[in-house]
């Protein structure tokens, strides 16, 4: 049996100080995966059902062809697992800001990362997203100007509450049209938030994308008590957009 709480590994980063942590569940006696960034608590293995539905509401949308996804954001890896798990993806792209979090996976210090470092359809690349998402030469270093089926973001708490200030750009209409760009025709955009369905923001993806929904997703919380819920935006470029 696991110690009742171990700091895997603690490291200084340009965003802060990062670190893993387990601890074992007193309630069900399994271990709890977290990370944190300074003070804040960033992700738990405790709280996947967002992160999760990100991919399943986002590919829902999609025809049934073989995809080329792209995944903004590593964290525990639950969004890019289950992505791996719909057979039509063919590659995945993850883009993750920090060379530490990469670490972890290809290390198997957290319990998806042999799995995610070892499927040749996983491609995990050091990268600061918001501004690949921004440049014409895109999301995948070895093929610039390449588009993707599917864009799945999961970064910011939400379009409001950003981890850096220079986030914020891609939540207005300029950056979402030059994250578009990356898409195929009839291609999605779906962003994961912690925060309730955001009018304003809404609005903003109705300027960019023909298509648009707020999907609420409901989860169990044993810490709180009773029901949380998450987000997820799910958008769609044009049909035959050139």
């Amino acid at each position: 049996m696991s110690a009742r709480f171990e700091e895997i590994d603690w490291r200084p980063t340009a965003m802060g100080d990062i670190s893993l942590r387990r601890r074992r569940d007193p309630a069900s006696g399994n271990d709890v995966y977290e990370v944190k960034l300074g003070d804040e608590f960033l992700m738990s293995s405790l709280f996947t059902a967002g992160e999760i539905a990100l991919t399943e509401l986002g590919l829902a949308e999609l025809p049934d062809t073989e995809l080329d996804v792209v995944v903004g954001g590593l964290g525990l890896g639950y969004t890019a697992e289950a992505a791996l798990n719909d057979p039509r993806v063919r590659s995945l792209t993850v883009v993750e800001t920090l060379a530490e979090v990469i670490d972890w996976h290809q290390r198997g210090l957290v319990p998806l990362g042999a799995r995610l470092a070892s499927d040749p359809r996983c491609r995990l690349v050091q990268g600061d997203f918001f501004a690949m998402a921004a440049d014409s030469r895109g999301l995948d270093p070895k093929e610039p100007g390449r588009r993707f089926h599917a864009i799945l973001l999961d970064v910011d708490h939400s379009p409001r509450h950003v981890l850096h200030p220079r986030h914020a750009a891609l939540y207005q209409p300029a950056g979402l049209r030059a994250l578009a760009e990356h898409l195929h025709p009839d291609g999605v955009f779906a962003l994961w938030s912690n925060d309730p369905p955001d009018k304003q923001f809404s609005s903003v993806l109705t300027e960019v994308f023909p298509q648009s929904a707020a999907h609420v997703v409901d989860f169990d919380n044993p810490l709180q008590g009773g029901t949380s819920t998450n987000t997820v935006y799910v958008a769609r470029t044009e049909p035959g957009r050139p």
